[in-house]
């Protein structure tokens, strides 16, 4: 017989927490920063995606002011990493030099890349959704590392607890019809 028990209701962020942990980049000034975000999502095909944050984070300020950011992947074994970047403010510590990570240049915005994720989106802002710490950005640029064999996604289950999804199913040639053309 399956049992089903009711939770209280944070448990439910648990279970829907949108995306992949993401180390997102900004400068101010010439100076570099980074925080970790888990919130996250794409929103269309056009290469729009949100992350939630709002004044409690240094860098949200720096990505009002500026328009911009880099919002990065990394690879799960740079769980404590991205951990760590999440627990000081860029307003105590120069995370790059605190962290050990690569500041790289981006193309399209002044915001670093991280030599050591798997991805750098390159990002501007479009809108701010103040009611719910929305800040929509447009990709403009997307890198990749190749050199990162372990391809491994982390995921924040918004309890302090992580998953990285290692197994892969390709399923593409069911969805053809609904996936974007480049895909």
């Amino acid at each position: 017989m399956l049992i089903m028990k009711e939770v209280i209701l944070e448990k439910a962020l648990t279970y829907i927490e949108p995306g992949p942990v993401t180390l997102v980049t900004t400068a101010d000034g010439g100076k570099n920063n980074v925080m970790t975000i888990s919130w996250t999502t794409a929103i269309d095909f056009d290469g729009h995606i949100a992350i939630i944050t709002g004044a409690w984070n240094k860098s949200f300020s720096t990505i009002l002011k500026t328009g911009e950011c880099v919002v990065c992947i990394p690879p799960a074994f740079l769980a404590e990493t991205a951990v760590g970047i999440g627990m000081v403010s860029g307003a105590d510590a120069d995370k790059f030099e605190r962290f050990g990570l690569t500041a790289l240049p981006a193309k399209t915005v002044k915001a670093p890349l991280i030599g050591e994720c798997m991805a750098c989106l390159e990002c501007k802002l479009v809108e701010y959704i103040e009611s719910y710490g929305f800040l929509v950005l447009k990709v403009t640029r997307v890198v990749e590392n190749e050199n990162i064999s372990d391809r491994r996604i982390l995921h924040a289950v918004g309890d302090g607890t992580f998953y990285a999804d290692g197994e892969r199913y390709d399923l593409r040639e069911k969805m053809k019809t609904k996936l974007p053309p480049g895909l």
